[in-house]
């Protein structure tokens, strides 16, 4: 059976990244297609990946966001004809491939693009231009939504990263999905029953994460922070952080160094509404609890009392009130990490197999 594997974009090594890396160990022949990679990005991936002609484009891979315009058509023009399956590991443009008749379209789905959907009034008042250049850009995404529900029909199955996108792939696209929960490397951590030294916060520093409520929290509290990790945000939150000493910028930091910091803390802390969060479940990998924002995929895997706390609004105030609450709680390390394994890689593994075997019987018959 010949497989390909199609990925939105290879710009930076975040979670949908550790997704495709396990789909390339379940799937070793087969080739990824993209709309464009990062050479520091693409030599994680040991194999042939063709990219789109946005790779050539001026610009195309350090401000590939110029072209969103052209990404709907750039990724048409991949042709998978020859290939027997092809699993589509996209939150956004990969969907979109044209397939042949008898050809099997997967699609992993991390989520509905949400610049066009939930997240759109949003994302365009956070946007750094004037109020003109902002109603252009809402006419693209208008174009862009409306195609990307044309596109979301070309998809055979779908399978949601958790219950959460499952509803907004049904809210959204109108098509029914399973769950299947992404692949966490449980097995590299270590839990430490000590207890912990520095609260905890990290990866892409964006605007949308709020980690500005964590920082303003943790300067008032005068508790131990460290971030890791670095954005566009990164300037305005160390002027939030007023040069508190308790507070650490730790830029970004390797996978090793990033393991010692969450065996090493007393909780990590989730202020936004992830799809599915992955650092949280790293989190209690290392047998830390977690603090949360009671949204999104960290109410699937972080359960009250057990493996953390949650905080109910995206405020200074919700984030201190949680953080005294924790502070006077205790947490079972082992159990925490017990709770963890659901997402093992190799469960992940055994899972999509299944799913597609069920798949293909279902596309065959």
């Amino acid at each position: 059976m010949k497989v390909a594997l199609v990925h939105d974009h290879l710009a930076q090594d975040g979670g949908a990244e550790k997704v495709l890396r396990v789909l390339t160990e379940m799937y070793p022949e087969a080739p990824i297609y993209t709309l464009l990679a990062d050479p520091e990005v693409a030599k994680n991936f040991d194999r042939h990946i063709d990219t789109s002609i946005i790779q050539r484009l001026p610009g195309g891979v350090k401000h590939y966001q110029w072209y969103m315009p052209f990404m709907p058509m750039a990724v048409e023009f991949f042709n998978l004809n020859s290939f027997d399956l092809v699993i589509s590991d996209a939150s956004a443009f990969a969907k979109g491939v044209i397939t042949g008749t008898n050809t099997l379209h997967v699609c992993y789905c991390h989520t509905p693009t949400r610049y066009v959907w939930d997240y759109t009034h949003q994302y365009i008042q956070e946007l750094p231009y004037n109020k003109y250049f902002k109603k252009i850009i809402s006419l693209i995404l208008n174009y862009i939504r409306l195609w990307d529900r044309q596109a979301a029909d070309r998809v055979d199955y779908y399978i949601a990263n958790s219950k959460t996108v499952q509803s907004r792939i049904k809210k959204y696209y109108k098509r029914d999905s399973i769950v299947i929960y992404p692949p966490v490397e449980v097995h590299k951590y270590n839990v430490r029953n000590a207890p912990g030294e520095y609260f905890l916060i990290g990866g892409r520093l964006a605007k949308y994460k709020r980690t500005d409520i964590i920082v303003e929290a943790f300067r008032d509290l005068g508790l131990p922070l460290k971030i890791f990790g670095d954005g566009v945000d990164k300037a305005r939150l160390e002027k939030l952080a007023g040069g508190a000493p308790h507070i650490q910028f730790l830029g970004r930091v390797s996978e090793a160094e990033k393991i010692k910091l969450f065996e090493n803390c007393k909780a990590f802390l989730n202020p936004q509404e992830e799809d599915f969060g992955i650092t949280v479940v790293e989190s209690m990998a290392a047998g830390r609890p977690v603090i949360a924002y009671k949204k999104g995929g960290a109410t699937e895997t972080v359960e009250e009392g057990v493996s953390g706390v949650f905080f109910e609004e995206q405020t200074v105030e919700s984030v201190k009130t949680a953080v005294e609450k924790f502070n006077i709680m205790t947490f079972d390390a082992n159990l925490i990490r017990q709770k963890a394994e659901q997402y093992s890689v190799e469960n992940f593994k055994k899972n999509i197999f299944e799913a597609i075997e069920g798949f293909k019987k279902d596309f065959d018959s």
